[in-house]
Order: structure tokens, then C-alpha cells, then sequence
């Protein structure tokens, strides 16, 4: 048995789970094992710290892997804004198929990805944001729910919402995302309209995540409350797992008269990825959405993708078959 939908056919993938992209964790030898696991793994652009260690990232992806993987580019304001262009130059000249766009106003880059007939997949936190996509003209919308790590947006809707409202109106192929970990969120993902899963956090504890075992075991001790919401004051909500340092950041941001700057020193992108390398919780942010409750264990990325898998097989065909009863009289179709 095999869950076939839109989405794995589009991509070209056994399964329909989707590795989204993580900075500083979305590197080759997670992307590589997704999707050796018959997964999408997604290298993450701007982890890299030029367009050309960009192009060597990708060509040790593919030494790793024969099977489809992808690369995100996050489009995000910015007062001094990375090379986007060169960036997304590097993706085309390596022949790449497979994008994975977010963020502030990504039009010109979606039409540039397409214009070389790339496969744009695009993360949305809104329905309207979706449709917006769609009419852009990308392949895939991601829609992210409240319960995501990263940005959830300021509307503060969650999946089971979301999901379905989304899957009303959005007519190409939609991946579920924000608190997905396990073969239940897959059944449900797909009863609710989308036809994969998009995961994040949950890929952090596995085995081939290239991260601090210490933040990996952080993940797996969480339960579902263990997340601060920062950035808030600021329109710019961000969910991030709760440790000493945001903490601190919520507390500050609570102030009457309190700025961004004031914030600043403790949010860099370096001081989180200071976190994730040498597993010092107290360095800086470690972004991570609620599906920490449901992440029990730090398996491979092969066995991780067949339990959620054949978990979501069995649910389908099984508990909730089981639910289903002829009634008397009828005779079956």
C-alpha cells in the first residue's frame, strides 16, 4: 500500500512529506536523507554564507542523494538584505527543480523560478496570502498554521482551521504545515483537503539533523507548552521553543516603552546558531513550534518517514474503515 496524492506525483517522491527549510539546519546531510527516505529534503539558501558555497552545498546534496531534493529561499525585509538575486541565480545554474519560497513579496523570484521551469512550492499563514500565491502562479502552497515554529503570521489561526478553510478556495496542490510529527497529523492533514505535510521541528530531532545532540534532546523533553511567542508588539510574531533567553525577550518586549533594539542583541541569527552547534541552550534562540509534545524519540530520517507512513496507512485503513458500518438493507455500491 502507498498514499499516492497531487503532491507526490508533481515532485516526483514516494511519500508525501516535505522537509521545509530551517536555517542553519537545512544543509545537505538532512536534505540528502529525507529525501533518500523518499521524502523532499530542502536545502536552505541563506544558510549558506554566499551564493557559491550555495552551489557547493547542492552539488554535495547530490552527491548524497540520486532522489528530488530542493533549496529554500526566504524572502525577509531587511535594512541591509542578502544578495537575493545571486542567490536565486545560484539555485537556476545548478539545475535545481524543486523551490521552496516564503516570505515579504517573493513575485519577482516566483516568476524568475518559473521562467526556467522550476517547481515553486510557496509557505502561506493566511488564506488570502494563498490565493495571492496561487494567482502568482507558484505550483504548491504550504499553508502554515498557528501552531508552527518560525512565523505563524498575526492571525493566530491554527491548522484545524486553516487547513480546511484554505482547502476550499486554493485549487493546486496544498501541503499541511505547523504541527505535524507523526502518522496522525499525516491522516488528519489529508482528511482535512491537503495532500502532504510539511515538517520542520519534528526533522530537527533525527539522527542526520546537523545539530547539537543537546538541542535534540532539548526537543524531545518539551512537551507542548514549551514555546514563547516573540516579536509580537513588533507585527513580526515568531514562535520559538521557551528557554532562558526568550524568556528574557518576552519580558523585555513586555515594557511599556520597550523598542526592537532593545531586543536585538539577544535575537541574532548568529547567537541561534551558536545554539544548535555547540548545544549551549543559554546562547540563543532555538526556533521549534508545539509539536515538541509529540516528538518522543530521535530516530533516522528512513525510519521516521516508514513509522509516519505506515501509522497513517493503518489509521486510513483501518480505524477509521472500522468506523464505517453498512446499514441494513443496503447493498453496497
Amino acid at each position: 500500500m502507498a498514499i499516492s496524492t497531487r503532491i507526490t506525483q508533481l515532485l516526483g517522491i514516494e511519500h508525501p512529506i516535505v522537509q521545509g527549510g530551517m536555517m542553519w539546519v537545512g544543509r545537505a546531510e538532512l536534505a540528502a536523507a529525507v529525501s533518500n527516505a523518499g521524502g523532499l529534503g530542502i536545502l536552505t539558501a541563506l544558510t549558506q554564507p554566499t551564493p557559491d558555497d550555495l552551489r557547493r552545498e547542492i552539488d554535495r546534496c547530490r552527491s548524497m542523494t540520486d532522489k528530488p531534493f530542493g533549496v529554500n529561499l526566504t524572502i525577509l525585509p531587511s535594512v541591509t538584505p542578502p544578495p537575493y538575486a545571486d542567490y536565486r541565480k545560484a539555485i537556476v545554474d545548478s539545475g535545481v527543480r524543486i523551490v521552496e519560497t516564503a516570505g515579504h513579496k517573493p513575485q519577482e523570484h516566483v516568476e524568475d523560478f518559473k521562467g526556467h521551469g522550476i517547481t515553486v512550492l510557496h509557505k502561506c499563514t493566511a488564506v488570502r496570502h494563498a490565493l495571492s500565491a496561487e494567482r502568482m502562479g507558484v505550483d504548491v502552497i504550504s499553508i502554515d498554521g498557528f501552531e508552527c515554529a518560525g512565523h505563524p503570521g498575526e492571525d493566530d489561526i491554527p491548522g484545524l482551521i486553516l487547513i480546511p478553510a484554505a482547502a476550499d478556495k486554493v485549487k493546486i496542490p496544498m501541503l499541511a504545515s505547523g504541527g505535524f510529527g507523526d502518522g496522525r497529523g499525516l491522516a488528519a492533514a489529508l482528511a482535512l483537503g491537503a495532500e502532504g505535510i510539511n515538517m520542520g521541528t519534528r526533522f530537527c530531532a533525527t539522527v542526520e539533523a546537523p545539530i547539537h545532540n543537546a538541542i535534540k534532546q532539548f526537543i524531545v523533553a518539551n512537551d507542548e507548552r514549551a514555546t514563547n511567542l516573540i516579536f509580537r508588539r513588533f507585527h513580526n510574531t515568531g514562535r520559538v521553543a521557551k528557554n532562558s533567553v526568550s524568556d528574557q525577550v518576552v519580558a523585555i518586549s513586555q515594557q511599556p516603552e520597550a523598542v526592537f533594539e532593545d531586543i536585538r542583541p539577544f535575537v541574532s541569527g548568529a547567537k541561534g546558531r551558536e545554539a544548535l552547534e555547540t548545544g549551549n541552550l543559554d546562547a540563543g534562540l532555538v526556533w521549534a513550534g508545539q509539536v515538541q509534545g509529540l516528538i518522543h524519540d530521535i530516530p533516522t530520517c528512513q525510519d521516521l518517514l516508514a513509522q509516519i507512513v505506515g501509522d497513517a496507512e493503518r489509521i486510513i485503513a483501518g480505524r477509521l474503515a472500522g468506523f464505517l458500518q453498512r446499514q441494513p438493507g443496503k447493498v453496497a455500491a
